[in-house]
């Protein structure tokens, strides 16, 4: 079986840390594969604020995901604390990646990479559109 392969930069813009919750272990005592998507959401609410978005308003407008990619490296535990580093990368006409770098804080090993993919979205329209090019501008160069 071909596995996933996942490259990312040396440094990516943004990070945050986040204590890995009980409700995120699972029942072989390590942080589970579930909590991994819900922990890069938070991590990418906290990138879209620190640029003065949020969710419901990049330029006017918002995303859905498209697509989603998780690559393991390493178990993390309760009570350990992970640092999340996030970009965005690999535009489309009306899509962007925003890239996940997931690293055990407590031990400076690289826990999982992740990769979403977001269409931007116009629900007053119901129809995808294109990435408004603001936001596409602060991430060229």
């Amino acid at each position: 079986m071909a596995r996933i392969k996942l490259d990312l930069p040396d440094k990516l813009p943004f990070s945050i840390e986040i204590p890995i919750r009980i409700s995120d272990i699972n029942y072989g005592g390590h942080l589970g594969h579930d909590a991994i998507l819900p922990l890069t959401h938070e991590a990418r609410i906290g990138f879209l604020a620190s640029m003065g978005y949020n969710e419901g308003n990049i330029e006017g407008l918002t995303y859905i995901m498209s697509d989603a990619v998780i690559v393991y490296k390493s178990q993390a535990f309760h009570g350990q604390t992970l640092t999340i580093e996030v970009g965005v990368r690999d535009f489309g006409r009306k899509s962007c990646d925003f890239v996940y770098r997931i690293t055990n804080r407590d031990t400076g090993i690289e826990v999982a990479r992740a990769k979403t993919g977001m269409v931007f979205f116009d629900y007053k329209e119901g129809k995808s559109v294109e990435v408004p090019p603001r936001f596409r501008a602060r991430f060229s160069g």
